[in-house]
């Protein structure tokens, strides 16, 4: 059985389409596949450059826990992202970046231990993958900027062992751990998010 490392992204629930705009914009321009209309919880529209489930139908989430995505996301290419892929400079967009999928996203709207946020959940698709996820600079940035973007308040690296790496909280980027000297536990990192009161 493979590693399935993966980052999770802690935004407000009114956010979603925010951080599916702003994941859209990191898409390959090459990639061609037709949009997909994803409709969220409350009727919202969103049309993203991926596929749910490998298929481009439309995706009604108004009465729906959970949005399944299969993405594929530019990165910056360092050592990690190198030793990953063997990178060509016909791979390469104008900016130097290379194309990493397929990298799979879950959305779950509403999840119990934090209801009024939502979890962008993306999971690596191999060991190798998720050994990039762990190690690159790039891809962590990239995770830490689309929490940003979204106006996300958390986002951590799981590696599948008893220790959640937080690299992103409250619109600052720190190096902690769930447990750790700071955070016993889950709901103790959940009690720091801000704004709360205004949900």
């Amino acid at each position: 059985m493979g590693l399935d490392y993966s980052y999770e992204i802690i935004t407000p629930a009114r956010n979603v389409a925010r951080a599916l705009s702003q994941l859209a914009d990191l898409a390959p321009r090459t990639r061609r596949v037709p949009p997909l209309t994803v409709t969220l919880p409350g009727g919202e529209q969103v049309n993203v450059p991926f596929t749910s489930r490998f298929r481009s139908d439309p995706v009604d989430c108004s009465t729906s826990r959970t949005l399944s995505l299969d993405t594929s996301i530019m990165v910056d290419v360092d050592d990690s992202v190198r030793g990953f892929s063997e990178v060509r400079d016909s791979e390469l967009d104008e900016l130097g970046r290379i194309a990493i999928g397929y990298v799979y996203l879950t959305v779950e709207f509403a999840p119990p231990l934090h209801p009024h946020y939502a979890s962008l959940q993306f999971t690596a698709a191999t060991s190798g993958m998720s050994r990039m996820f762990e190690r690159s600079s790039s891809v962590r940035a990239v995770f830490t900027d689309l929490t940003a973007a979204s106006g996300g308040v958390c986002c951590a690296l799981d590696t599948e062992s008893d220790t959640l790496h937080i690299c992103w909280l409250n619109g600052q980027p720190i190096q902690e751990t769930v447990p750790g000297p700071r955070f016993a536990g889950y709901r103790d990192l959940v009690a720091t998010w801000t704004g709360q009161d205004r949900l």
